[in-house]
């Protein structure tokens, strides 16, 4: 996947991702993103897309070998098998989490290696330093301590905020949450989103308009918006 894909993908919010990828009626409107239980720590930035680098992680009791440092060598070596940068998704299997799952040097070495941000079902900390990184990261929480962290599984199936999260899946995530992108849909996702973004502009520009509104015309460009969007969801049903 070239990287003007990716930064063309990251051009559109997540919600207009997710909107779009409802008109291709590939998946359920309820599943294929995480929710509420994962935020956005730096809601300020901008959206940003990965390729899944996944791990399990524990932290209430000492490893039996090995810490989470030790690990992170094996972790830098599968960004390199991924199709692009790495997005590092840590599911949390103390429950509820104990300590933090990353800290500064944890982030700063995932983005020295091309990372373009973290998800976890656990928590983080240094906050302030990784913001200074620009490095994005989304969490459930916040935690002073790294507790016994140490990492497990790298690179299998991982549950985080409710979504299953496989190693290579695509990931797309801002300040509204994170979803997949289903990877053979990426280009023709992002060919359609300006589409659509122009479409809801139908609307929007009338009701962010300075004056007086009509119902009457509100309506018309209601049914104007409805009319695009179905010719857009006929057409792309047919691919």
């Amino acid at each position: 996947m070239s990287p003007e894909l990716l930064a063309k993908l990251a051009k559109y919010d997540t919600p207009t991702i997710c909107n779009v990828i409802e008109l291709f009626n590939v998946r359920p409107r309820n599943r294929g993103y995480m929710d509420a239980r994962v935020k956005a720590n730096f809601p300020e930035f901008a959206p940003v897309v990965g390729f899944a680098s996944t791990a399990c992680f524990r932290s209430d009791a000492p490893p039996a070998g090995g810490d989470a440092y030790g690990s992170i060598q094996k972790q830098l070596d599968q960004f390199a098998q991924l199709p692009g940068p790495a997005m590092v998704v840590f599911q949390d299997l103390d429950d509820p989490p104990v300590s933090a799952v990353f800290g500064e040097v944890m982030c700063a070495t995932y983005q020295a290696f091309g990372s373009v941000g973290l998800v976890t079902s656990g928590a983080g900390r240094d906050l302030e330093q990784v913001r200074a990184l620009k490095y994005p990261v989304f969490t459930g929480s916040t935690i002073c301590s790294h507790g016994y962290c140490h990492m497990l599984h790298l690179g299998l199936p991982v549950r985080v905020g409710g979504l299953m999260v496989y190693q290579g899946d695509l990931l797309h995530a801002d300040a509204n949450g994170v979803t997949n992108i289903p990877i053979d849909l990426a280009k023709d996702i992002a060919d359609v989103s300006d589409e659509f973004v122009a479409a809801e502009a139908i609307m929007l520009d009338y009701v962010k308009a300075p004056g007086e509104k009509s119902r009457a015309k509100y309506d018309e460009l209601r049914k104007e918006f409805q009319s695009v969007v179905k010719k857009l969801t006929d057409r792309v049903a047919k691919k």
